[in-house]
């Protein structure tokens, strides 16, 4: 056997991804039931011990912690959970009989009380018949008897191996219905055809989430452009305060960012949601059936049209974002740049009062000169006098006159001294 290098740690998880939540095999004729619960953080642990509770109760292996999808077979059913991002999904698999209708559902085989106990908030529930085809099933009268007599949509699935026919509405029991007539499926088929039929509505249901939102956003968003439109207006124009324009540019970018950050997960889990949609309903490898919509047409009328809301609400707030943020940078720049102005005018101004305090501290300077030489000199007078008066023949005021020119060099020389330390 040859030494590998050392693998990396998620090499075999990562491996065991595309394994992961296999079909379930199901034979004609069968009977199902599915949920999709949409499932808090908080709900998590509590969703885990009511499965725990219900396996241990036909006494069979409850899933790990970490697990995130489990079979197990429950006496005359077999149960098959798959935790998913934001929602959990339950199927219910039993037998049938050719002759078994919508009203006898494999999920009345659970405990009492059990389904309505699941944690979380239901999203999605459907029965599905799985029956041999046969000329009578298909006849309008008897597929309209399966759907209370509502519109129906159905196409060929399966390249053709079996019939798919639903009318996308909440019966009376809350439950959806799906019918699917086996021409020649195999139990692998069967599996992943139910699977995919559920799945595409629960995608659809969990996609259209965002719709609510969409519709609660999309008037604030046009009080919103309108506003953006008059205040750019009023930029343009040079209309109104800049500080006052500013803080409602400031006002609405907070708006539109709490509503970005309110609905872009949602958002993108819509457009993922569709997308797995759009696979799934090519997985079908749908064929028309004779005066039906297959069920990519009808999802084309009726569910594309609300992604494309969500979309085009989700770009608008994107492109708001975009325009207060292009329209503030502007009238930043125009009041930096007259801020500026102010400031350049105000330097100017201090540069004018410096000058002036420099012309008035030389004025000042040669007043003091003046007064320096006039008090040395002085007592230099005083100390000539006081040497005449001692017997020394002395003139004081020409000593005094003398000293003048000596006294203010010597002072304008240590005045210029000093300036020049100080500038240094």
């Amino acid at each position: 056997m040859l030494a590998l290098p050392e693998a990396h740690p998620e090499r075999f998880s990562l491996s065991e991804e595309v394994h992961a939540r296999p079909y379930e095999r199901i034979d004609t004729p069968s009977r199902a039931t599915h949920f999709s619960m949409l499932v808090s953080a908080e709900e998590r642990a509590d969703e885990s011990a009511h499965l725990a509770r219900l396996c241990e109760r036909f006494q069979v292996a409850a899933p790990g912690t970490r697990v995130t999808h489990h079979s197990a077979n429950l006496g005359a059913l077999r149960l098959r959970w798959e935790r998913h991002g934001e929602f959990s999904s339950y199927t219910l698999i039993g037998a049938a009989s050719p002759e078994s209708r919508f009203e006898d559902p494999v999920a009345a085989l659970l405990p009492p009380g059990w389904i309505e106990a699941i944690p979380g908030q239901i999203m999605f529930a459907a029965n599905a018949l799985l029956l041999p085809v046969s000329v009578e099933l298909m006849s309008a009268e008897q597929l309209g008897m399966f759907f209370s007599g509502n519109s129906i949509v159905g196409a060929e699935v399966a390249d053709g191996a079996a019939l798919a026919y639903t009318d996308f509405r909440i019966h009376s029991d809350g439950f959806s219905r799906i019918l699917v007539l086996d021409r020649n499926l195999t139990s692998a088929q069967a599996g992943r055809t139910l699977q995919r039929l559920f799945e595409i509505e629960s995608y659809r249901m969990m996609a259209l989430l965002a719709l609510p939102i969409a519709r609660r956003q999309a008037p604030r968003m046009l009080e919103i452009e309108r506003a953006l439109a008059s205040l750019t207006d009023d930029i343009a124009r040079d209309g109104g305060d800049d500080e006052t324009l500013l803080h409602e540019l400031t006002r609405l970018a907070a708006e539109v960012e709490s509503g970005l950050a309110a609905s872009q997960f949602r958002f993108g889990a819509c457009r993922a949601y569709a997308e797995l949609v759009q696979a799934r309903l090519a997985q079908l490898a749908e064929r028309r059936v004779s005066g039906l919509q297959t069920l990519s047409e009808f999802m084309g009328m009726r569910f594309a049209p609300a992604v494309a809301t969500c979309t085009s609400v989700s770009q608008r707030l994107h492109d708001l974002s975009e325009r207060v943020a292009q329209a503030s940078g502007l009238l930043s720049t125009r009041v930096n740049i007259a801020r500026e102005r102010q400031n350049q005018v105000l330097l100017e101004s201090m540069d004018r009062r410096t000058r002036q305090q420099l012309r008035l501290q030389q004025t000042v300077e040669g007043l003091s000169v003046a007064a320096i030489v006039y008090y040395v000199c002085s007592v230099i007078g005083l100390a000539a006098k006081a040497v005449k008066e001692a017997g020394v023949k002395l003139n004081p005021e020409i000593v005094v006159g003398t000293a003048i020119p000596v006294v203010a060099l010597v002072v304008l020389m240590t005045l210029h001294r000093a300036r020049k330390k100080l500038q240094s």
